[in-house]
């Protein structure tokens, strides 16, 4: 085995003369990876947006700051639902229960009236029968009583109906203003854009008296010191992802610096434009400084094996076959592969030696 390499230089050089390469398969490592591009992106980042349109009146954080759920980041302005609000106040009070108690008391002395009234003809008409029934007085007279008595009993009844009506109305009344009073108030505060979890702000987007809208962000917001990889792998390597995989990655901001990562998620959708998933991965070795965006490229370890038999895919003839030193094609079986190596299976041995077949 010793004598192998020396063999090897000189089949290279022998065939460098001849104008065709030549080599013997070696036993070597061999890892097979899929290949992906990437970003750093803090944990939970989001895009911040604006519930409202209007123009920014004022930005309450800076850029690097950090901040807790809830915190106001940038106030739109907002006079025409201070207007709203004010005037619903102003409905609320209007129709507020205590204020309307004049009302309600008026209707109460009207069902006093009319009950005080309705008795005393209950009395005129108990006497008027009795008049009526010793012969006294006329049938006329009875009979009138009689109507007195029939409408006070509905006037009174009538005063009840509208005192109950009026109650009611009132209450809804008040109600339904307090009720708008809540919806302006809680408008309004749309008009203040909060942070909705606690983070960095890593970029304003816009800027005082800028327009903001429902559909485009204002701010970006992650965590201070957590963060992941996001990965692009094409749907091809797709189906050979799966979480706990090892990831191999580096960074032009570290250059010649290899990092540790795993596989955590891959989000089951894929994106139809780039015909690609995102897949994310966490650091197992990371780097002392990171800041979310940075560019990466990573390898994601899918299987590896020790003294595999190895040969350049480049003297490969269809991942099949190989060009023996003689001319003659031979069918070989493969294994692992990379994008430079790939392991023979079978077909091959360290003892035989192959051409590279002509572009």
């Amino acid at each position: 085995m010793r004598s192998f390499p020396f063999i090897l230089i000189i089949l290279i050089v022998v065939a460098c003369k001849n104008g065709n390469e030549k080599i013997s398969p070696v036993v070597k490592n061999i890892t097979e990876s899929v290949y992906a591009s990437g970003i750093v992106k803090s944990k939970n980042q989001y895009q911040v947006y604006s519930t409202v349109n209007g123009l920014i009146q004022d930005i309450l954080v800076r850029e690097g700051d950090t901040v807790k759920i809830g915190d106001p980041l940038m106030k739109v302005l907002n006079e025409s639902s201070k207007l709203n609000t004010y005037n619903a106040q102003l409905a609320a009070n209007n129709a507020d229960m205590y204020s309307n108690t004049d009302k309600l008391s008026e209707a109460k002395v009207t069902i006093g009236v009319s009950l005080n009234k309705m008795r005393d003809d209950s009395l005129l008409l108990a006497r008027q029968r009795i008049l009526w029934g010793q012969g006294i007085g006329s049938r006329i007279e009875f009979e009138q009583r009689q109507l007195t008595y029939k409408n006070s009993v509905a006037n009174y009844q009538v005063a009840r109906l509208r005192y109950n009506e009026l109650k009611r109305q009132l209450q809804f009344a008040s109600n339904q203003s307090i009720t708008n009073l809540k919806i302006s108030t809680a408008l309004a505060g749309d008009y203040l854009i909060k942070a909705e979890s606690t983070g960095r702000v890593y970029k304003i987007l816009k800027e005082k008296g800028e327009f903001v809208n429902t559909l485009n962000p204002v701010a970006i917001i992650g965590d201070a010191n957590s963060f992941l990889i996001e990965m692009k792998v094409d749907e091809y390597d797709i189906a050979r992802i799966h979480k706990g995989q090892k990831v191999l990655f580096s960074m032009d901001s570290y250059k010649g610096e290899v990092f540790d990562a795993v596989v955590e998620m891959i989000e089951p959708l894929m994106n139809e434009q780039s015909r690609a998933f995102i897949v994310k991965a966490l650091f197992v070795t990371k780097p002392p400084v990171l800041y979310p965006n940075l560019s990466i490229e990573a390898n994601i370890i899918i299987r590896s094996k020790d003294k595999a038999l190895i040969v350049p895919r480049g003297y490969l003839i269809g991942d099949s076959m190989v060009k023996m030193s003689n001319g003659k094609l031979r069918k070989v079986i493969l294994g692992l592969k990379d994008y430079q190596k790939a392991e023979i299976i079978s077909g091959l041995t360290v003892h035989d030696v192959i051409k590279k077949p002509s572009p």
